[in-house]
């Protein structure tokens, strides 16, 4: 199972007030594990840096100056993600800038219903807690030490961390394939066995291991645990 998780930086906060998506940040999934495969992309807005958003991620007009239009990467990115189920940290905003971007294109706009969306999951399992993806990570014990700013790329890999937990963890060995079990077995193999040289001297005189034998005879019968 593939899946792509994905993250844009804009200009602001509406495409309808003529705002664009200046990076694009993605990380591959197979069967919930990250495969090391990303794509990341500055983009040439076509227009200048609002100072708001400029505070949040720290891209400037001058920085992007000399990068590529969307109308360049577009064919790249949109092979990368292929069919697969996008993962998202608050769809419906990251998709109206993509949509929007590819309406300019004249490119058909990718379906809500790709979306998976880590809000919607959190929402469901932690019902009044807060979204933000700062307090996932924090919630999940994921580092935030090299998030000064936000970056699109950075973001999605922080937010897979957070998909993987809210999805049920990041368990890196279950037992799941004929390959996984014949390598527990031979896990299993090498373990050490260690035997006592001698057994244990008991502690219970033989007047109370026959009082104790006869216990079990009377009350439970011959068929107790303790006679097999």
């Amino acid at each position: 199972m593939r899946e792509i998780v994905l993250d844009t930086e804009t200009t602001g906060l509406d495409p309808a007030d003529g705002h664009r998506v200046i990076e694009i940040g993605c990380v591959e999934l197979v069967d919930h594990f990250p495969t090391g495969r990303s794509f990341q992309r500055y983009l040439n807005p076509e227009r200048d840096m609002p100072p708001d958003a400029q505070r949040i991620h720290g891209i400037t007009t001058e920085f992007l100056l000399d990068k590529p239009l969307f109308a360049h990467v577009a064919g790249e990115f949109l092979e990368f993600i292929g069919d697969a189920p996008l993962v998202i940290h608050n769809a419906s905003f990251d998709l109206k800038f993509l949509n929007s971007e590819l309406h300019r294109l004249a490119h058909p706009p990718i379906s809500s219903a790709r979306a998976i969306d880590t809000v919607d999951i959190a929402k469901s399992k932690y019902p009044g807690a807060r979204f933000s993806l700062d307090e996932l990570c924090k919630r999940f014990g994921i580092d935030l030490s090299s998030r000064s700013l936000h970056g699109a790329l950075l973001d999605a890999e922080l937010t897979a961390q957070v998909y993987l937990e809210l999805v049920g963890g990041r368990q890196k060995r279950l037992l799941l394939s004929a390959v996984d079990e014949a390598a527990s077995a031979e896990l299993t193999e090498a373990r050490i066995v260690r035997v006592r040289p001698a057994p244990l001297v008991p502690l219970a005189s033989e007047a109370e291991l026959r009082a104790h034998r006869e216990f079990i005879a009377r009350e439970i019968g011959q068929d107790a645990v303790w006679n097999w």
